[in-house]
């Protein structure tokens, strides 16, 4: 199934929204007569099968040049397959033949783009594929299917000494009576080398110290290509031993072991010794003390076997030493006897922190995903988002618990702070910061064509309430709070590192970055990307300001934008860390980290004020509706984002800072909300602070129970700034403390009601905060949401599940009353697809987990050992957990950006921009990535490709899903 995945849209002070990027199956709506004669097309059948039944899943091609309006598949079955239920589609059996007919909202095929739909049978005997599709009558063309390609060497994990050839050696078979011509071995997106005959292999020479990730490509004598899984090595600067795994977990009474071997052939024998460093006097070698490696067998594996004693947890770290070779340490935790889930919580902890894995940058900044050809929120896999360093927090938390090692957790926040958290020397004009008047109005406007926005200081802006009390608590008039988004290996080339300002290409490192600027309708495929210290070296004549707003003048300045659920996922992780630390009796070696954490809540307050600080509640017309007076312009929700910004220049004397008007179902956090308002290691500093996360806890919940649909689903939310312009909204809008409900905020392409992430992200933190303090407000929520969740989640008998995917909303809820609230019995959800996303499974799963815990609930702690345990079994690979995605949305790459006529500029890499720019042109580095051939012959006409993406957010989350049900249920 194609990722359903959140957008992280942050805007400066003329701030808009963001948007989605999602499949196009997912953008279409209404169904028209189909139009039979133009019909080209292909169909890819894929199937799960576990021996009595199975799901079948068809990605609908559109090889024509004419739009499919409306869609008709039919195909049959040779045995006795029967349908039980579909989805994405009207599903129907008579006999053997079965049809599937468009839903009404993806019954839109343009060409060259691709719709998916599913379908769930039970059958005996064999389950031959059909091999015949039609649409619309049309008998569709097979789709011929990419090469298989394996990298076989190097081994996963394996280190080689600096100067020593690397042997890399790969498979590959071609389908459908192709050959393949030709293997590309790739050192992440750099070209190694190729070789044009099997078997196909290259001896890669050169390589620098340190982590490297590697992969094969396969291209076949049809056009197509594919490329292997990533595997991961080190380069040592000598001989070196080698260890792996280097995180285990030995329940108490058994035996864990794990591998060594030497980087190196040696000239002589080697003797590799073995033993506890330092640590856990429970765990002890028990074979393997003595390992003897030669000149012929250096690089084959040996064991050495750990024993736990029945009794006592704790870890201890075990190195292997040898003379003349740099050492390896592996850090081993003994579980309790029945911590099952715990063993696998370091299971995955270890892949995902081990460098050759290629989550992490060389500065240890987690990427947002290990591979690079990726569009989402962040527009290439190896940018980050605030979202990565808050999962970072939360995993190093749940590590200190499993193993007491609470350095890491205090690790990861210094890194944070270090490279996410912009220094005094990035807002370098904060002093001048005029709270009286934050910041001058500009309107959002519908669509990227309609700007740049007129700046308008005839608009009302209310004060700033909390700007001075931040000031008096901290000493500093800087913000504490994380950027959204980085560009760590600085592909795009601006070098805005941290207390740099577009340092260009040849600066190393993280680089801070923003994209979405433009309007409700502005996906990724329509940003400019662009600097956070724009110092007019790039871009055009003024830089990119010029692009989004509309001034007599500009001048050189600094901008960030934070994203509120990242900032408070770190509080939330903050708080569990003092929560576990303190029940080891540790809690002083996390609490300077938790006081930092404090204060980032403070900022973080900036996230409930309208943009403009202006009142809230019917808040009509940009001159009409009032300035606020103080805390009367504060929501106490978690709005989309919050921004400031200044002149570069410290002559200059200005500064700004702006909130926003609109707020997400899913962004909202109760469980840091409490923490900050009644967990005194996380109480702020300033004088208002605590009692500020006090009330937005309790509307928070009311929020919740506001948005609620009939069936249980949140829905989307509300804004204080209708069409974020203070415009008029439709007669009968329902409101929320005067806010008026807006089914899609923030932004449209698609809507952002319909990923059900949303749903279990937001859930979990209620579940979070049910199980810690029994809210029954919180179980009133929950209990229904959890109903509902759970109808609509199957796990099949092999253990493979499918759990929402896609949300369809209609009607509206009740205004609010909150001594009354209403049943909202004109507001529904259903389901349009479903997923085996592992990511969102895995929040899922923790929500599950925490309400099961607290409620009691048997069919959700049942399903929550489900859904852990089917991914865990069918799922995993060398470096995680993962499905694979088809990504139709791909056909986006030739996307317009819209560019105003006249306006022309350069990216750092000279790429143009301008009228005629698209999503690639001005991305021209994607054309180097291994990956993108894939792109290429789906622009072509090809098939969607299929990718398996390694997030980092998703690996976290099931690490930390199996951690939880550790803790709570096993």
């Amino acid at each position: 199934m194609a990722p359903r995945h959140h957008r992280r849209a942050r805007r400066m002070w003329t701030a808009v929204v963001a948007a989605l990027a999602l499949p196009l199956a997912m953008l279409t709506t209404g169904t028209t007569p189909a139009q039979a004669a133009a019909v080209q097309c292909s169909v890819d059948y894929r199937t799960n099968d576990w021996g009595s039944g199975f799901t079948a899943e068809l990605t609908l091609t559109n090889r024509g040049t004419e739009t499919i309006s409306g869609w008709t598949l039919t195909y049959a079955y040779a045995g006795n397959q029967q349908l039980s239920s579909g989805w994405s589609g009207t599903w129907s059996q008579s006999g053997k033949t079965v049809t599937a007919r468009n839903a009404s909202w993806n019954g839109t095929i343009a060409a060259g783009a691709a719709v998916t739909t599913g379908a769930q049978f039970t059958y005996s005997g064999t389950n031959a594929a059909p091999t015949s599709f039609a649409i619309n009558g049309t008998t569709c063309a097979g789709a011929h299917q990419p090469p298989v390609t394996v990298l076989t060497s190097p081994a996963a994990g394996a280190v080689y000494s600096q100067g020593t050839a690397v042997p890399l050696a790969a498979t590959a078979a071609a389908a459908d009576g192709a050959t393949i011509g030709k293997v590309e071995f790739y050192d992440d997106t750099t070209l190694l080398g190729t070789d044009t005959s099997a078997p196909y292999s290259l001896s890669a020479t050169g390589l620098t110290v340190g982590s490297h990730s590697l992969l094969a490509k396969a291209y076949d004598s049809l056009g197509a290509s594919a490329e292997s899984t990533p595997v991961g090595i080190t380069v040592a600067s000598g001989p070196a031993v080698v260890v792996s795994p280097t995180q285990l977990g030995v329940q108490q009474g058994k035996t864990g072991t794990y591998d060594v071997k030497l980087s190196t052939q040696p000239s002589a024998n080697v003797t590799v010794a073995t033993a506890r460093a330092s640590g856990n006097t429970g765990l002890s070698v028990t074979g393997g003390a003595s390992l003897t490696f030669t000149p012929s067998n250096w690089n084959t594996a040996q064991k050495v076997t750990v024993t736990a004693a029945a009794s006592g947890t704790g870890s201890a770290v075990f190195e292997s030493t040898a003379t003349g070779h740099a050492k390896a340490a592996v850090t081993v935790t003994q579980l309790a006897a029945s911590k099952e889930y715990d063993a696998r919580f370091l299971e995955l902890y270890g892949k995902i922190t081990d460098p050759a894995n290629g989550y992490f940058s060389p500065e240890g900044i987690p990427y947002h995903s290990v591979e690079t050809l990726i569009v989402e929120a962040p527009d290439h896999g190896h940018e980050t988002t605030s979202e990565a360093y808050s999962y970072l927090l939360w995993l190093q938390a749940m590590y200190g618990k499993v193993t007491g090692d609470w350095s890491k957790f205090n690790g990861a926040w210094e890194i944070m702070e270090k490279f996410m958290i912009p220094t005094h020397a990035d807002q370098p004009t904060n002093s001048f910061y005029n709270a009286s008047k934050p910041a001058t109005y500009a309107p959002e406007l519908d669509t990227p064509n309609e700007y740049p926005a007129q700046l308008d200081s005839g608009v009302s802006v209310g004060p700033d309430p909390i700007a001075a009390e931040l000031r008096s608590a901290y000493g500093t008039d800087d913000v504490y709070g994380m950027h959204w988004l980085q560009d760590v290996d600085n592909v795009y080339g601006y070098g805005n590192a941290p207390g740099k300002c577009e340092a260009g290409p040849s600066d190393t490192g993280p680089s801070y970055i923003n994209t979405f600027q433009r309007g409700v309708q502005e996906s990724v495929w329509e940003t400019v990307p662009q600097p956070t210290c724009d110092a007019f070296k790039y871009g055009g004549t003024n830089g990119y300001l010029d692009l989004f707003t509309k001034d007599a003048s500009y001048a050189r300045q600094w901008k960030f934008t934070n994203a509120p659920d990242a900032d408070a996922r770190a509080v939330q992780a903050a708080y569990w860390a003092d929560v576990w630390a303190e029940a080891q009796g540790k809690g002083s070696e996390v609490s300077a980290t938790v006081g930092k954490a404090a204060k980032m809540g403070d900022y973080l307050r900036y996230s409930m004020y309208d943009k403009y600080f202006k009142k809230i509640g019917n808040c009509v017309g940009p001159t009409a509706c009032p300035a606020g007076t103080g805390k009367d312009a504060s929501h106490y929700l978690l709005n989309w984002y919050y921004a400031w910004g200044g002149a570069t220049d410290s002559s200059a004397g200005w500064a700004w800072r702006i909130g926003s008007s609109h707020t997400h179902g899913g962004y909202q956090n109760p469980l840091a909300a409490y923490a900050l308002s009644s967990y005194a290691d996380l109480k702020p500093k300033s004088a208002t602070g605590q009692a500020d996360w006090a009330k937005s806890l309790d509307r928070q919940l009311e929020f919740y129970r506001w948005l609620q649909s009939s069936e249980g689903a949140i829905a989307g939310g509300a804004t204080n700034s209708w069409q974020g312009r203070y415009a008029t909204p439709p007669s009968g809008t329902p409101t929320f403390y005067g806010m008026f409900y807006d089914e899609k905020p923030v932004y449209h392409d698609p809507p952002s009601n319909q990923w059900f992430g949303f749903q279990a992200w937001s859930m979990e933190r209620v579940a979070e905060y049910y199980q810690q303090t029994g809210d029954a407000d919180a179980k009133v929520v929950l209990d229904k949401w959890v109903d509902w969740a759970l109808s609509e989640t199957t796990v099949n008998p092999d253990g493979s599940f499918r759990i929402p995917s896609t949300l369809q909303w209609s009607g509206k809820p009740d205004t609010w009353n909150a001594s009354s609230p209403g049943g909202n019995t004109g507001l529904h959800v259903t389901v349009a697809d479903y997923t085996n996303d592992v990511g969102v499974a895995a929040a899922y799963a923790k929500t599950l987990t925490y309400y099961a815990d607290r409620s009691g609930d048997t069919e959700a702690r049942t399903t929550a050992k489900a859904l852990l345990d089917g991914m865990w079994a069918n799922d995993q690979d060398a470096l995680g957990v993962a499905v694979p995605e088809t990504r139709a949305d791909y056909n986006r790459f030739d996307d317009s950006v819209y560019v105003p006529s006249g306006w022309s500029g350069r990216m750092p890499n000279g790429d143009a921009i301008n009228s005629s720019s698209t999503f690639d042109s001005i991305r021209s580095f994607y054309e180097d990535d291994p990956a993108w051939s894939k792109i290429e012959a789906y622009l072509a006409g090809g098939a969607a490709p299929s990718f398996t993406y390694h997030r980092f957010w998703a690996q976290a989350d099931i690490a930390l899903a199996m951690g939880a049900y550790a803790e709570l249920l096993e």
